[in-house]
């Protein structure tokens, strides 16, 4: 099917030149002399591209893009305007106008900008579908915890999730900070706009810069087309910054003017892309010694962690493992078509003693894998890797003196955490006084 494009303008000589240049380029053009004959073509027929002059009579092109934005949020419009009008057009776009077109145009600058606005109209729809289909697959409505230190971090995001503020989350690695970042969007009323993600530290430096801000055809050697980047593709939505803590510090300048501004300038462009993105970035490095080193921006760092949600390690939430288990064996024994009930006593024993030092993405593999193994209807020792099955023998040579060692410690760890590391309170639970805290925290080598 064509493309369709309505042109507006109160010069009928502009409107059928137009006209008949965009209809040998193969679109299907409708044209109009005034911004109410517009906005009536409008309540009845959709458009991909819209083209108005800024400047007419009664109803203006500002009008007409206000209409077509409460009409369709997702039709692009691109502005004609006379050179003095500059600054018009611009507020224009801040309004939502896909583009602008200084008169008098090229014939090949007006075929670019259309093609270029219908290009991206494209990806993003196909980014919002996608984005949809990965929605449905992760189930991002469900949380599965059951310690009480995520259930504050659940409590927390429900506060932040409606607002536009800014988050950075903190946590080693595995610990699920990019299903948190999803959760966050497609709970949030951003919803339906694009999710857009990116590791920082898996894309050299050299192109981080043209894969976040996109680039204008010859910006380079070898931008042989104009390449939109992540930021404009994530307007409206979320952009999730993965491994913040390892992003360029050149790039770090740009990202501030960018949250600072609400402006991309795309590599070898002169003119800025109007944006509004919610950024939700996540480490598992110490930002503040890295700025103290002189290797984050401060201010950015500030911009950026609004509202903080730090994930505690899985060692330090033995209480969320049994429920990730019965999760993870649900999710695997559907998807590779086996029938697996639950994981026995003794497994989940083992489970609950091993220390996960690659956290929750690595409960995830050991299950995948026992899913896999398993003969039967339950997940038995048998199917657990060696790393799991020697702490069993460790166990059996332990002391008693060892045992009550590592209740004891492990109670201290889950009793602080659920008391948000607040030591006064975490000694009344326990019942002794803050000195024999402190001793008992030196001696388990608990961090303060």
């Amino acid at each position: 099917m064509k493309p369709k494009i309505l042109i507006v303008d109160d010069e009928p000589d502009i409107c059928k030149a137009l006209e008949f240049l965009l209809k040998r380029e193969g679109y299907a053009v409708t044209s109009v002399n005034s911004g109410e004959d517009a906005i009536e073509n409008l309540k009845t027929e959709s458009f991909d591209v819209i083209i108005t002059d800024l400047k007419m009579g009664r109803v203006d092109g500002m009008t007409v893009l206000e209409k077509s934005k409460e009409i369709n949020p997702d039709m692009p419009v691109i502005m004609m305007t006379a050179f003095a009008s500059i600054e018009s057009a611009v507020e224009a776009m801040k309004k939502g106008a896909a583009d602008y077109i200084v008169k008098p145009f090229l014939n090949e600058e007006i075929k670019l900008t259309i093609k270029k606005v219908i290009e991206q109209k494209k990806i993003i729809n196909e980014n919002i579908a996608l984005k949809q289909q990965i929605s449905q697959r992760i189930a991002c409505k469900d949380f599965v915890a059951n310690s009480e230190s995520m259930l504050n971090i659940v409590e927390t995001l429900e506060k932040v999730i409606p607002t536009k503020s800014n988050i950075m989350i903190l946590g080693e690695s595995g610990t699920g900070k990019g299903l948190i970042a999803e959760m966050i969007h497609c709970n949030s009323p951003r919803r339906d706009k694009p999710f857009i993600s990116i590791n920082c530290s898996a894309i050299p430096e050299g192109l981080l810069e043209s894969e976040l801000f996109g680039y204008k055809k010859g910006a380079f050697t070898g931008a042989v087309s104009d390449k939109l980047g992540l930021i404009p593709l994530a307007h409206e939505g979320t952009l999730f910054l993965d491994e913040i803590g390892d992003m360029p510090t050149n790039l770090q300048a740009k990202l501030l003017k960018v949250l600072e501004a609400g402006e991309v300038y795309p590599l070898g462009d002169t003119r800025p892309r109007i944006v509004d993105v919610r950024i939700i970035s996540a480490t598992n490095a110490d930002v503040e010694s890295k700025i103290k080193e002189g290797k984050f921006r401060e201010d950015l760092y500030w911009r950026l962690n609004v509202i903080e949600i730090k994930i505690p390690p899985l060692r330090e939430r033995k209480d969320d493992i049994e429920i990730l288990a019965r999760h993870f064996t649900s999710k695997f024994s559907e998807e590779h078509g086996k029938n697996i009930k639950g994981v026995d006593k003794d497994a989940l024993a083992l489970l609950l003693e091993y220390s996960w030092p690659g956290n929750v993405r690595e409960l995830s593999n050991v299950i995948e894998r026992a899913v896999v193994l398993a003969e039967t209807d339950r997940i038995t020792a048998v199917n657990l890797p060696d790393k799991l099955k020697k702490i069993e023998h460790d166990a059996h040579s332990s002391t008693l003196k060892t045992y009550i060692g590592d209740y004891e410690k492990s109670l201290l760890i889950r009793l602080y955490e659920s008391h948000n590391r607040n030591k006064e309170e975490t000694a009344k639970a326990l019942g002794i006084d803050l000195a024999t805290l402190y001793r008992k925290f030196k001696k388990y080598g608990i961090e303060e």
